[in-house]
């Protein structure tokens, strides 16, 4: 299915939001990595999922226990907000993954990794 002008204008913002967020974690949280979205726009924005990438499972714990994943939604929250994006669920929409478990699960293909998580909570817009 392509995308029509007003959503490839929404996905390409998205990404620049995203790009920023990614940019300044990779600054201040330690093991972070990458950061990558998932989107269904039949059901927007409840079907953008945010995956949040760290090199191991430790690094992904850490920044657990050191509140970096409160840092990370808010930021995302904002960037986000700014382009006029508000998410739905921010605790089911940003998910944390990291690359040890990627691959012990998925022989480290992140194509099969995401697309395996696509659809287990996407929220439903309201009509």
């Amino acid at each position: 299915m392509s995308l029509s002008k007003t959503q490839k204008r929404t996905d390409n913002n998205i990404r620049l939001a995203l790009t920023h967020v990614c940019e300044q974690s990779l600054k201040d949280i330690a093991g972070f990595e990458w950061l990558t979205h998932q989107v269904d726009y039949t059901h927007f924005p409840g079907s953008l999922f945010i995956t949040c990438v760290f090199s191991y499972q430790q690094a992904q714990q850490n920044a657990i226990v050191q509140g970096n994943d409160k840092k990370l939604q808010k930021l995302i929250v904002a960037k986000l907000f700014a382009i006029g994006i508000k998410l739905s669920s921010i605790k089911q929409q940003v998910i944390l993954d990291n690359e040890e478990a990627c691959m012990l699960e998925h022989n480290g293909d992140w194509k099969l990794r995401l697309a395996s998580r696509k659809g287990r909570t996407v929220a439903r817009n309201r009509p």
